[in-house]
């Protein structure tokens, strides 16, 4: 059975894997010793903190533990507020109008703006499962958890929450748009840019980006053609959140124009559909039912399975297994929030 729980300090090195193997790209885990301690020592902070009334600096990092043989093999991660304590930096494409009604001329171009627009709102971030893990629901429970861990403890989060795709780039980290960006601006190739960007020195990109709007046809073409596009890994990723109800509203990477998608947490399909209801174990009534994800309703000591469950509809209960009970730690009395694996339309 596999398991999700907050990230420990033992986790260092299997964290280290996880940011070796998800390449260059993957902002969120640059392979960085000092970053990677400081990442889980933070959310040890943030997973112990207590009388949290709104969001505010607090980051969360899960791992998914494969409990026969204790190894880690995922990991998926929530900010609570992003741009509080480092600068949080978007374009944002739109369309400007160039006409003239006395020459008969009417053109709309599309610009790029530099913006802090999500200032304050929750990220999802951070989600990666190792190759050996890859296979049955087991990326879109580590992804679908975090709907369930924010709908139960609503106070730590925003209403907005985004998820920034990882954007076009071949194997050598080279992206089309940071290319342009590059020759015209930065001097410093792709993976240069994103690493640094990594370990949050952000400076670098105040000081460099253009100031004024961007007008997209100046682009070189195969700059505009990754505009909004996300790299072929990240494809099931973007679908997954788009079936959750995620949205791009026209806002890009700076680096490698990747889409930022966006959701009310009230209106994301699992948070939305999931209930909390009280604890009865009962091995023969759990096997019956449907596959849900399951979370206790604890923070320090969160778990969370994907197993068999049914809900009495007479009694208002949650019927689990002893083995899903022990997993999430939780005795008969006890809630749970939980949410079906498969929707029925």
């Amino acid at each position: 059975m596999n398991i999700i729980r907050p990230i420990k300090k033992a986790d260092y090195n299997a964290l280290k894997d996880i940011a070796v193997e998800s390449g260059i790209g993957f902002t969120s885990l640059p392979v960085n010793d000092e970053l990677l301690q400081r990442k889980i020592d933070r959310a040890d902070s943030t997973f112990n903190k207590t009388n949290v009334t709104e969001p505010g600096d607090e980051s969360y990092l899960f791992v998914m533990e494969d409990t026969a043989t204790g190894e880690v093999v995922g990991t998926s991660g929530i900010e609570a507020a992003v741009g509080i304590d480092d600068a949080f930096y978007h374009y944002h494409l739109s369309k400007v109008v160039h006409a003239s009604r006395e020459l008969n001329i009417h053109n709309t171009v599309d610009i790029l703006t530099f913006c802090n627009d999500y200032t304050g709102v929750t990220e999802i971030c951070t989600l990666f499962l190792r190759e050996q893990a890859r296979g049955g629901i087991n990326g879109r429970f580590l992804s679908k958890v975090r709907f369930l861990f924010m709908m139960e403890h609503r106070e730590r989060f925003s209403e907005t929450v985004i998820a920034e795709m990882r954007g076009v780039s071949d194997e050598e980290g080279r992206s089309p748009f940071w290319e342009w960006l590059e020759t015209h601006f930065f001097s410093m190739d792709f993976p240069t840019a994103d690493y640094l960007t990594g370990i949050g020195n952000k400076v670098f990109i105040a000081e460099l980006m253009p100031k004024y709007p961007i007008y997209v046809n100046l682009l070189s073409q195969a700059a505009q053609d990754v505009i909004g596009k996300v790299h072929d890994k990240t494809r099931p990723a973007l679908q997954l959140l788009e079936e959750e109800g995620f949205s791009c509203r026209g806002y890009v990477d700076i680096f490698d124009a990747g889409p930022t998608v966006e959701a009310n947490l009230s209106h994301i399909r699992t948070a939305q559909s999931s209930l909390k209801l009280p604890v009865v174990i009962d091995d023969m009534a759990a096997a019956q039912g449907q596959t849900h994800y399951i979370i206790n309703t604890s923070i320090s000591e969160f778990r969370a399975v994907a197993a068999e469950m049914t809900v009495s509809e007479e009694q208002r209960v949650a019927v689990l297994s002893r083995q899903a009970a022990a997993a999430l730690n939780v005795n008969e009395g006890d809630s749970v929030r939980f949410a079906p694996v498969t929707f029925r339309d």
